[in-house]
């Protein structure tokens, strides 16, 4: 059969593939794809919009309506977070809600997913030309999975908080301020498997203002001897003069407790009741809660936020001579990561223990400026991990949003300290009267409260009338000395006989 075909009248090209001369049929397909496109915009801005033009209104309508609904509560938790910061801090210390939002952004994750596929189906991609069917089949997996992966991630980093706050703190008792303070025990050591703080390394007490955050370290040398316990406590009635049995020191309460785990019945951690009894019968405060960290873990903190800056004023070293990664810590103004942090806080060599309580300190302080919320955010899941491995704590979990408000106000004010050290108290025979004394009076300092007011000096005896009295020849003043080189011993300013300024400080950043 011959060809019917003329020049004039070309064969019809497939479907999908352009007409080499446009015409009425090329814009008909711009539009479609304009069409196919702007479904997915509207579901991006708007999730179900693009049902409710085109699609099954009533899902249209149920997404439109849950979206309004999810913004107005974002809204108005912004709003109420600004306003009062204390909302923002109960919202991220709730398990329940957290568990309820991680809950929210799983199920909104998949609900976007399958609107942005059906707005595809909706764009009718097989009416499209070949080059518009590849681009909205890349837009939509784009939007789709960059839209559904950030909500999942949300909600992976809403289920790590959520883990943290459930693993590090309990259900425990609330237990109101002392005299308008919080007195929290810090207790550091190593630990392994089953033997969390057998023998705590470092002993202190934070006493936190409940309305101004203004904190104060109260530091108690770990070879104390021979102090009592605080009145009632099984500690007390083991050792109604005092803990006095030979080489026994305060760090060694722990152990002793441990040992004798049948006075203590009910009692998941003997070791550190005992230990709590001990700073109560020694400072004379009530203490609220304890916090046992893991100098280990402490490591992997500083690495999680970036690491700490700090005053080196003397070669720390790190590690021992023989092993690998022994180097010394050179003086200067330093940003140490975990490790070398971790020495400078507990290096023995060349220092005795109260200038490590000093440097002790001076990590404190550093770590409570210096790491700020904007740095929590950003390392948010690492230091959720370290903190979990690092920290035993009985502080409730209705608790951990008061103590987040008090530590961003503490950022705001000095914090003072006192060590019951050399030369102020002599660790083997403390006078604990005189250890009473210091306490309050630090606290009171710290409170603005003013000392008890010196007693006025006697007047000098009267002149007799007509008396004559010599005025003494005036001598000329001498000129002032220069002022001596401070002191530093094993890093830290001042010495054993004279003190360490970390350790006795009104406002510890200017001491370290």
């Amino acid at each position: 059969m011959p060809d019917r075909s003329s020049p004039s009248s070309p064969a019809t090209p497939p479907f999908g593939t352009p007409r080499p001369g446009g015409g009425i049929g090329d814009r008909a397909a711009r539009v479609r794809f304009r069409r196919a496109v702007s479904l997915m915009v509207m579901t991006l801005l708007v999730p179900g919009s693009a049902q409710m033009v085109v699609g099954n209104r009533r899902v249209g309508r149920v997404a439109v309506r849950a979206w309004a609904v999810l913004l107005t509560v974002a809204a108005l938790a912004v709003v109420a977070s600004l306003l009062w910061h204390s909302f923002a801090f109960w919202a991220v210390s709730n398990p329940l809600l957290l568990g309820l939002l991680r809950l929210v952004l799983m199920v909104l994750a998949v609900g976007w997913a399958l609107l942005f596929v059906d707005a595809w189906r909706l764009g009718q991609p097989l009416t499209l030309l070949q080059n518009h069917r590849l681009a909205v089949v890349g837009v939509n997996g784009l939007l789709c999975f960059s839209v559904a992966g950030t909500l999942l991630f949300g909600a992976h980093l809403v289920g790590v908080q959520r883990d943290f706050l459930v693993t590090m703190f309990g259900d425990g008792e609330v237990v109101d301020a002392h005299d308008g303070r919080y007195n929290v025990l810090l207790l550091g050591g190593d630990s392994g498997a089953g033997r969390w703080g057998l023998r705590p390394d470092s002993l202190t007490v934070a006493s936190i203002d409940e309305e101004t955050g203004r904190t104060v370290l109260i530091g108690l040398p770990r070879n104390m001897a021979n102090f009592p316990f605080k009145q009632g406590s099984p500690m007390a009635e083991q050792f109604p003069q005092g803990f006095d049995c030979e080489g026994c020191y305060l760090n060694g309460v722990s152990t002793w407790a441990q040992d004798h785990t049948e006075l203590f019945k009910g009692s998941d951690t003997p070791g550190i009741d005992a230990t709590v009894s001990a700073v109560e019968g020694i400072t004379g405060l009530d203490v609220n809660y304890w916090a046992m960290v893991n100098l280990q873990g402490f490591k992997n903190l500083v690495d999680a936020t970036g690491g700490v800056t700090l005053n080196v004023r003397d070669r720390i070293p790190v590690g021992l001579p023989h092993e690998s990664y022994f180097h010394y810590i050179e003086p200067g103004v330093k940003k140490l990561n975990g490790q070398d942090t971790l020495w400078f806080a507990r290096a023995r060599h060349g220092s005795d223990d109260y200038s490590r309580m000093a440097r002790q300190k001076c990590v404190m302080n550093a770590m409570l400026q210096q790491v700020s919320p904007e740095q929590a955010l950003r390392n948010f899941e690492d230091i959720a991990k370290a903190g979990t491995d690092m920290v035993s704590t009985n502080v409730p979990t209705s608790e951990v949003d008061r103590f987040l408000d008090l530590a961003l106000k503490a950022r705001n004010e000095k914090m003072s300290t006192v060590s019951l050290v050399p030369p102020l108290i002599n660790t083997a025979e403390p006078d604990i009267a005189l250890v009473h004394a210091t306490v309050t009076a630090a606290l009171d300092r710290a409170e603005g409260r003013k000392p008890s007011p010196k007693p006025e000096p006697e007047p000098a005896p009267a002149q007799e009338e007509g008396s004559v009295v010599e005025a003494a020849p005036e001598e000329a003043a001498p000129a002032p000395a220069p002022p001596a080189p401070t002191p530093v011993t094993g890093g830290s300013v001042g010495s054993l006989s004279t003190g360490y300024a970390a350790n006795q400080a009104e406002d510890l950043g200017s001491a370290c």
